[in-house]
């Protein structure tokens, strides 16, 4: 599930709508909103991820953090190590291959450690 999904999938529950339901007031297959919501299916367009945010009523920071999440979703990435350090790719590659046996908690980590790293790179 990705983060936009998984998003999806909770503001869709807490206002007591079905996938069908919400799918059809959306205009779109049930089996592609379940994709969307499970991963299965790369990041939504920008007007679909608006659509979304009319359909629940979302505004503001809310409406905004759902198209972040879009942004961020893609269940597939690609990172080019051309041009950097042989350790960058040797990271990549050992991360991708102990990504899914991670605990939530172990990927928390590493992500606190990654957002650390992004803000001490940012120039001042």
């Amino acid at each position: 599930m990705t983060p936009f999904g998984a998003r999806l999938r909770a503001l869709r529950a807490a206002r007591g709508l079905t996938l069908k339901g919400m799918a059809e007031d959306l205009g779109l297959s049930a089996a592609y909103l379940s994709a969307l919501e499970h991963g299965r299916r790369g990041r939504p367009a920008p007007g679909l991820v608006m659509q979304i945010c009319g359909l629940l009523g979302l505004i503001w920071d809310d409406a905004e953090d759902l198209k972040r999440l879009a942004l961020v979703s893609h269940p597939k990435v690609t990172l080019d190590t051309g041009g950097l350090e042989p350790a960058a790719t040797l990271l990549v590659h050992e991360l991708a291959e102990v990504l899914e046996t991670l605990e939530p908690g172990e990927i928390e980590s590493l992500r606190v450690l990654l957002r650390a790293a992004r803000r001490s790179a940012r120039p001042r």
